[in-house]
Protein backbone atom coordinates (compact mmCIF):
# COMPACT_ATOMS: atom_id res chain seq x y z
CA UNK A 1 0.00 0.00 0.00
CA UNK A 2 1.44 3.56 -0.53
CA UNK A 3 2.25 5.47 2.15
CA UNK A 4 -0.23 8.50 2.88
CA UNK A 5 0.05 12.13 2.29
CA UNK A 6 -0.23 13.78 5.86
CA UNK A 7 -1.64 17.41 6.37
CA UNK A 8 -1.25 18.77 10.31
CA UNK A 9 -3.27 21.61 11.88
CA UNK A 10 -1.61 23.45 12.72
CA UNK A 11 1.76 22.75 13.93
CA UNK A 12 2.33 24.00 17.63
CA UNK A 13 4.45 22.70 20.49
CA UNK A 14 2.99 19.00 20.46
CA UNK A 15 1.38 18.94 16.95
CA UNK A 16 4.15 19.40 14.78
CA UNK A 17 6.60 16.52 17.16
CA UNK A 18 3.10 14.16 16.83
CA UNK A 19 3.89 15.14 12.96
CA UNK A 20 7.20 14.40 12.92
CA UNK A 21 6.76 10.81 14.17
CA UNK A 22 3.99 10.55 11.25
CA UNK A 23 6.64 11.32 8.88
CA UNK A 24 8.11 7.89 9.72
CA UNK A 25 5.43 6.04 7.49
CA UNK A 26 4.12 9.24 5.52
CA UNK A 27 4.83 10.01 1.74
CA UNK A 28 5.29 13.59 3.09
CA UNK A 29 3.59 15.47 5.83
CA UNK A 30 2.15 19.01 5.17
CA UNK A 31 1.73 22.26 6.55
CA UNK A 32 0.11 25.35 5.99
CA UNK A 33 1.51 28.84 7.24
CA UNK A 34 -1.39 31.28 6.12
CA UNK A 35 -1.84 33.30 8.70
CA UNK A 36 0.39 31.47 11.30
CA UNK A 37 3.88 32.78 13.34
CA UNK A 38 7.14 32.98 13.01
CA UNK A 39 7.42 30.47 15.90
CA UNK A 40 5.19 28.14 14.26
CA UNK A 41 7.34 28.54 10.98
CA UNK A 42 10.43 27.76 12.87
CA UNK A 43 8.65 24.52 14.52
CA UNK A 44 7.62 23.06 11.23
CA UNK A 45 10.96 23.71 9.84
CA UNK A 46 12.98 21.97 12.73
CA UNK A 47 10.62 18.94 12.08
CA UNK A 48 10.80 19.31 8.54
CA UNK A 49 7.69 19.39 7.56
CA UNK A 50 6.64 20.51 4.35
CA UNK A 51 5.51 23.97 3.71
CA UNK A 52 2.05 25.08 1.68
CA UNK A 53 0.72 27.96 0.07
CA UNK A 54 -2.85 27.25 1.29
CA UNK A 55 -5.56 25.19 3.36
CA UNK A 56 -6.43 24.56 -0.20
CA UNK A 57 -3.67 22.97 -1.34
CA UNK A 58 -2.90 21.11 1.89
CA UNK A 59 -6.19 19.07 1.59
CA UNK A 60 -6.38 18.38 -1.55
CA UNK A 61 -2.94 16.50 -1.61
CA UNK A 62 -3.57 15.29 2.11
CA UNK A 63 -5.55 11.64 3.09
CA UNK A 64 -5.14 12.11 6.49
CA UNK A 65 -5.47 15.31 8.11
CA UNK A 66 -4.28 15.23 11.80
CA UNK A 67 -6.44 18.12 13.73
CA UNK A 68 -3.86 19.78 17.05
CA UNK A 69 -4.85 23.09 18.22
CA UNK A 70 -6.12 25.29 21.34
CA UNK A 71 -9.76 23.51 22.05
CA UNK A 72 -11.68 26.71 21.27
CA UNK A 73 -10.54 26.58 17.57
CA UNK A 74 -11.32 22.93 17.14
CA UNK A 75 -14.92 23.31 15.51
CA UNK A 76 -14.17 26.58 13.39
CA UNK A 77 -10.76 24.84 11.97
CA UNK A 78 -13.35 21.35 11.27
CA UNK A 79 -15.94 23.90 9.66
CA UNK A 80 -12.98 25.28 7.57
CA UNK A 81 -11.64 21.73 6.80
CA UNK A 82 -15.72 20.73 5.57
CA UNK A 83 -15.82 23.60 3.40
CA UNK A 84 -13.02 22.80 1.08
CA UNK A 85 -14.60 19.47 0.89
CA UNK A 86 -12.01 17.30 2.23
CA UNK A 87 -12.45 13.52 1.38
CA UNK A 88 -9.80 11.61 3.86
CA UNK A 89 -9.79 10.76 7.61
CA UNK A 90 -9.44 13.28 9.93
CA UNK A 91 -7.86 12.95 13.08
CA UNK A 92 -9.67 15.01 15.40
CA UNK A 93 -7.29 14.99 18.19
CA UNK A 94 -7.62 18.55 20.25
CA UNK A 95 -8.57 18.37 23.90
CA UNK A 96 -12.32 18.96 23.43
CA UNK A 97 -15.84 17.14 25.24
CA UNK A 98 -17.14 14.29 23.54
CA UNK A 99 -20.01 16.07 22.40
CA UNK A 100 -18.00 18.77 20.64
CA UNK A 101 -16.25 15.62 18.68
CA UNK A 102 -19.35 14.05 17.45
CA UNK A 103 -20.63 17.22 16.36
CA UNK A 104 -17.36 17.78 14.05
CA UNK A 105 -17.69 14.10 13.19
CA UNK A 106 -21.30 14.86 11.83
CA UNK A 107 -19.90 17.49 9.77
CA UNK A 108 -17.88 15.66 8.05
CA UNK A 109 -20.42 13.04 6.61
CA UNK A 110 -20.68 11.12 4.35
CA UNK A 111 -17.50 12.62 2.65
CA UNK A 112 -14.73 11.98 5.07
CA UNK A 113 -14.60 10.07 8.24
CA UNK A 114 -13.50 11.44 11.56
CA UNK A 115 -10.86 9.11 14.00
CA UNK A 116 -11.31 10.80 17.73
CA UNK A 117 -7.91 11.09 19.08
CA UNK A 118 -6.40 12.34 22.44
CA UNK A 119 -2.90 12.76 23.27
CA UNK A 120 -1.39 11.81 27.01
CA UNK A 121 1.92 12.97 27.71
CA UNK A 122 4.36 15.22 26.50
CA UNK A 123 5.74 16.54 23.13
CA UNK A 124 7.69 13.45 21.38
CA UNK A 125 10.87 14.87 21.79
CA UNK A 126 13.98 14.12 23.69
CA UNK A 127 13.28 10.54 24.62
CA UNK A 128 9.89 11.31 25.27
CA UNK A 129 6.73 8.67 24.12
CA UNK A 130 2.92 10.23 24.61
CA UNK A 131 0.38 7.86 23.77
CA UNK A 132 -2.08 8.96 20.98
CA UNK A 133 -5.37 7.20 22.00
CA UNK A 134 -7.81 6.90 19.47
CA UNK A 135 -11.43 5.87 18.59
CA UNK A 136 -13.66 5.25 15.76
CA UNK A 137 -14.49 3.06 12.99
CA UNK A 138 -11.76 0.47 12.80
CA UNK A 139 -10.22 0.43 8.92
CA UNK A 140 -9.13 3.84 9.88
CA UNK A 141 -8.18 3.37 13.04
CA UNK A 142 -6.04 1.18 12.07
CA UNK A 143 -4.28 3.51 9.08
CA UNK A 144 -3.50 5.68 12.09
CA UNK A 145 -1.64 3.06 14.08
CA UNK A 146 0.14 2.74 11.10
CA UNK A 147 0.74 5.57 10.08
CA UNK A 148 2.46 5.89 13.96
CA UNK A 149 4.21 2.37 13.90
CA UNK A 150 7.88 2.21 15.21
CA UNK A 151 7.44 6.17 15.56
CA UNK A 152 7.96 7.62 19.38
CA UNK A 153 4.00 8.66 19.73
CA UNK A 154 2.71 5.32 20.79
CA UNK A 155 -1.07 4.16 19.87
CA UNK A 156 -4.01 2.49 21.27
CA UNK A 157 -7.38 2.22 20.33
CA UNK A 158 -10.02 2.34 22.86
CA UNK A 159 -13.24 1.18 20.66
CA UNK A 160 -15.27 2.46 17.41
CA UNK A 161 -17.29 5.47 19.07
CA UNK A 162 -16.12 8.74 18.73
CA UNK A 163 -16.00 10.47 21.71
CA UNK A 164 -14.14 7.66 24.19
CA UNK A 165 -10.81 8.81 22.97
CA UNK A 166 -11.74 12.44 24.02
CA UNK A 167 -13.60 11.46 26.95
CA UNK A 168 -10.08 9.64 28.54
CA UNK A 169 -8.02 12.65 27.17
CA UNK A 170 -10.35 14.91 29.55
CA UNK A 171 -10.74 12.10 32.20
CA UNK A 172 -6.92 12.45 32.57
CA UNK A 173 -6.31 16.37 31.95
CA UNK A 174 -9.02 16.87 35.06
CA UNK A 175 -6.82 15.31 37.10
CA UNK A 176 -3.53 15.66 36.41
CA UNK A 177 -4.03 19.66 35.48
CA UNK A 178 -6.29 20.46 38.72
CA UNK A 179 -4.01 18.93 40.47
CA UNK A 180 -1.02 21.15 39.55
CA UNK A 181 -3.22 24.09 40.14
CA UNK A 182 -3.78 22.66 43.30
CA UNK A 183 -0.22 22.82 44.16
CA UNK A 184 0.38 26.61 43.48
CA UNK A 185 -2.48 27.90 45.76
CA UNK A 186 -1.06 25.59 48.53
CA UNK A 187 2.45 26.72 47.79
CA UNK A 188 1.39 30.38 47.89
CA UNK A 189 -0.72 29.74 50.98
CA UNK A 190 2.43 28.50 52.43
CA UNK A 191 4.64 31.51 51.34
CA UNK A 192 2.10 33.90 52.28
CA UNK A 193 3.09 32.78 55.89
CA UNK A 194 6.69 31.87 55.99
CA UNK A 195 6.13 28.18 55.53
CA UNK A 196 6.39 27.11 52.03
CA UNK A 197 9.81 25.04 52.42
CA UNK A 198 8.50 23.12 55.25
CA UNK A 199 5.51 22.47 52.95
CA UNK A 200 7.91 20.86 50.49
CA UNK A 201 9.91 19.01 53.17
CA UNK A 202 6.01 17.11 54.78
CA UNK A 203 5.77 16.71 51.19
CA UNK A 204 8.37 14.85 50.18
CA UNK A 205 8.24 12.81 52.65
CA UNK A 206 5.68 11.14 50.54
CA UNK A 207 5.54 9.68 47.23
CA UNK A 208 4.35 10.86 43.87
CA UNK A 209 3.16 14.19 45.60
CA UNK A 210 3.06 17.16 43.57
CA UNK A 211 3.64 19.09 46.52
CA UNK A 212 6.97 18.14 46.83
CA UNK A 213 7.63 19.73 43.09
CA UNK A 214 6.77 23.33 43.29
CA UNK A 215 9.13 24.04 40.59
CA UNK A 216 6.21 22.78 37.94
CA UNK A 217 4.10 25.96 39.36
CA UNK A 218 6.41 28.51 36.89
CA UNK A 219 5.69 25.18 34.08
CA UNK A 220 1.82 25.41 34.75
CA UNK A 221 1.86 29.14 34.46
CA UNK A 222 3.43 29.32 31.14
CA UNK A 223 0.98 26.30 29.85
CA UNK A 224 -2.26 28.29 31.21
CA UNK A 225 -3.98 29.56 28.36
CA UNK A 226 -3.85 25.84 26.85
CA UNK A 227 -4.67 23.81 30.48
CA UNK A 228 -7.54 26.29 31.29
CA UNK A 229 -9.51 25.84 28.23
CA UNK A 230 -9.10 22.02 28.82
CA UNK A 231 -10.48 22.23 31.96
CA UNK A 232 -13.66 24.01 30.69
CA UNK A 233 -14.19 21.35 28.24
CA UNK A 234 -13.31 18.38 30.65
CA UNK A 235 -15.89 21.09 32.85
CA UNK A 236 -18.27 20.38 30.53
CA UNK A 237 -17.91 16.79 30.05
CA UNK A 238 -19.05 16.17 33.87
CA UNK A 239 -22.07 18.49 33.43
CA UNK A 240 -23.00 16.31 30.57
CA UNK A 241 -22.64 13.44 32.96
CA UNK A 242 -24.75 15.17 36.02
CA UNK A 243 -21.64 15.43 37.96
CA UNK A 244 -20.73 18.61 39.33
CA UNK A 245 -18.30 20.75 37.45
CA UNK A 246 -17.65 23.27 39.89
CA UNK A 247 -14.18 22.47 40.87
CA UNK A 248 -13.02 22.07 37.32
CA UNK A 249 -14.72 25.54 36.21
CA UNK A 250 -12.84 26.99 39.38
CA UNK A 251 -9.51 25.46 38.29
CA UNK A 252 -10.00 27.21 35.00
CA UNK A 253 -10.16 30.39 36.29
CA UNK A 254 -7.43 29.94 38.63
CA UNK A 255 -5.47 29.33 35.07
CA UNK A 256 -6.65 31.90 33.67
CA UNK A 257 -4.62 34.40 35.95
CA UNK A 258 -1.80 33.40 34.10
CA UNK A 259 -2.88 33.81 30.61
CA UNK A 260 -0.70 36.59 29.95
CA UNK A 261 2.43 34.47 30.94
CA UNK A 262 2.10 32.48 27.63
CA UNK A 263 4.84 30.25 27.10
CA UNK A 264 6.86 32.87 28.74
CA UNK A 265 10.08 31.79 30.79
CA UNK A 266 8.52 32.55 34.43
CA UNK A 267 10.16 32.12 37.89
CA UNK A 268 8.32 30.03 40.79
CA UNK A 269 8.54 33.78 42.51
CA UNK A 270 7.07 35.70 39.62
CA UNK A 271 4.41 33.01 38.87
CA UNK A 272 3.11 33.18 42.73
CA UNK A 273 3.11 36.94 42.28
CA UNK A 274 0.94 36.68 39.43
CA UNK A 275 -1.65 34.45 40.53
CA UNK A 276 -1.96 36.51 43.90
CA UNK A 277 -3.20 39.72 41.58
CA UNK A 278 -6.57 40.38 41.63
Amino acid sequence: MAKPTVGILHPGSMGAAVAACAATNAAAVLWCGTGRSTASAARAAQFGLTPVAALADLLDRSDIVISLCPPAAAEDLAHDVVTHRFTGVYVEANAINPERAQRIAALFEPAATVVDGGVVGSPPVRGKTPTLYLSGPVGETERIEALFAGSAVRTAVLGTKVGQASALKLSYAAFQKTSRVLVALAVGMAREHGVDQELVEVASRRTDSYLAEPEYVAKTAARAWRWGPELEEAADTLAAAGLPPEMLRAAASTLARWNDAKDGELSLTDALDQLAQP
